[in-house]
């Protein structure tokens, strides 16, 4: 929004263009369309929650969309923020575009705490949980600093906007017992067995998250040092090692499935023949079927899919062996900044929440030290 910009009351083909359209809601299908997955203005559909499962689509003034076109550019080039993250910014600040344009309100001027405060009310009305709104909220703070930087508003407003107070849930993670069934589960008769096996080794081993897994490239190996070069958010890198059993099975996908699958790539015309190694190297680490880079989609139904063969009834993702790894890493007696350098938290109080694992650890010290201690055991017995 520059200088006082009005909304047009008859929109032109143009202005209708610039319009976010209605699309189905996500958990109809999991396909989204190419301007989607692009992440631009044009195509997306944000939707408004209501009573009864309705569904509406979210309308902005053209002013704001080119606004909003600027701060995706400033998040992506200053900021180094992920694709991920600038669609999640890009949908919650379409909705506030949206309440703006029903409140008539045209020019950044008009826009106060109360108004936002009042836009978030809203959206606890219309059945978003704290969750959802934190992130809404965190969102909105980062534009209007950008706004007030810009110079497009006189105040910075950022701060008189609260934070909706939300439970701490505790990550769900998987016994080693259970962890050792899952990565083992899939079916060696299965034409994809090998990379799937050195998927599920390879999140737990090294605690990826399922976008870091899919931009690996094998030039990000170093299997003969045993580690991995991560890009994780805000295209922070880190140095991760990698045990054992994955660097097997990771050689193995290597060794025998991934050359077969990028002999299919190049049928695709997706690399050029004769494959170089120095290609084959810039090349997405784990492929599909069709030898096409594989889709985080795709992660999470073949972990699923493991989960329910290896017996788990608990409803497991990628994540879950993320949290599985920080979790049996401070069993063990790793310490917490360390987990965090691992996880690429930039914040230690994110990793912090991980510290419920040693509940039993500190019972025992409690146990141990502690004049009275003995007698909160069961056995009565002191711990050596």
């Amino acid at each position: 929004m520059s200088a006082k910009p009005t909304i047009p009351r008859a929109r032109s083909r143009a202005d209708s263009a610039a319009l976010p359209v209605t699309v189905a809601p996500a958990a109809a299908s999991p396909a989204r369309t190419e301007a989607a997955r692009s992440g631009s203005a044009q195509g997306r559909a944000v939707r408004r929650p209501r009573q009864g499962g309705f569904c509406a689509p979210a309308e902005c003034s053209a002013a704001f969309l080119a606004d909003l076109s600027q701060f995706r550019i400033h998040l992506n080039i200053e900021r180094g923020l992920s694709p991920r993250t600038l669609e999640a910014y890009q949908r919650d600040l379409l909705r506030l575009g949206d309440f703006l344009r029903r409140r008539g309100v045209d020019d950044w001027t008009k826009v106060t705490p109360m108004l936002l405060q009042g836009h978030l009310v809203e959206m606890s009305g219309a059945g978003y949980r704290e969750s959802s709104l934190a992130r809404h909220v965190a969102a909105l703070r980062v534009w209007l600093r950008w706004l007030h930087e810009t110079r497009r508003i006189s105040d910075d407003v950022a701060g008189f906007l609260e934070t909706p107070r939300q439970w701490q849930r505790l990550p769900q993670t998987l016994s080693v017992e259970r962890v050792g069934e899952l990565v083992t589960a899939p079916d060696p008769e299965h034409e994809l067995h090998l990379r799937d096996r050195a998927i599920l080794e390879m999140f737990y081993s090294s605690g990826l998250r399922v976008s870091e897994l899919c931009g690996l490239t094998p030039a990000d190996v170093n299997i003969r040092g045993g580690f991995l070069r991560v890009m994780g958010k805000r295209r922070r890198e880190r140095i991760v090692p990698v045990g054992g059993a994955a660097l097997s099975a990771l050689t193995a996908y290597v060794d025998a499935l991934r050359p077969r699958l990028l002999e299919l790539a190049a049928d695709r015309g997706r690399i050029e023949r004769p494959i170089a190694p120095r290609a084959a190297a810039r090349f997405p680490l784990f492929l599909s079927r069709t030898g096409g880079p594989i889709e985080r989609t795709a992660v999470w139904r073949m972990v699923r899919r493991e989960a329910r063969r290896g017996g788990i009834a608990t409803k497991v993702s990628p994540h879950t062996l993320r949290h599985s790894f920080a979790t049996h890493l401070l069993e063990g007696g790793a310490n917490l900044r360390t987990v965090q350098e691992l996880l690429g938290h930039s914040n230690i109080a994110t990793t912090q929440i991980y510290t419920h694992v040693q509940t039993e650890r500190l019972a025992d010290e409690h146990a141990r030290f502690h004049p009275h201690g003995a007698k909160a055991r069961p056995d009565g017995r002191r711990p050596r």
